[in-house]
């Protein structure tokens, strides 16, 4: 039995402890502020559940593939992902 998986690769910008939380996509990098703090894995945390529900996906289907220490950040979404046109306040 062969099983294929789409995997979609997105590049993420990160602004840690952010007054308020929002995201913004450009159509090639979604810049997403989140309140947590860069410690812990804390920030990471909270970018993959912006993702998740940003794309309607399970938490379980985003990764960070590099850029863990980083703002800027490559992740990777398993599944078929449709993203949404550029331009985009979230």
């Amino acid at each position: 039995m062969l099983t294929v998986v789409s995997v979609t690769r997105l590049t993420v910008r990160v602004h840690p402890r952010a007054a308020r939380e929002r995201k913004v996509w450009d159509g090639a990098i979604l810049k997403v502020w989140v309140r947590q703090p860069p410690v812990h894995g804390d920030a990471n945390a909270a970018i993959i559940d912006h993702v998740a529900h940003w794309l309607k996906v399970p938490r379980s289907y985003v990764r960070i593939v590099s850029g863990h220490t980083s703002r800027s950040k490559l992740l990777d979404i398993e599944g078929v992902v449709t993203l949404p046109p550029s331009d985009t306040l979230l």
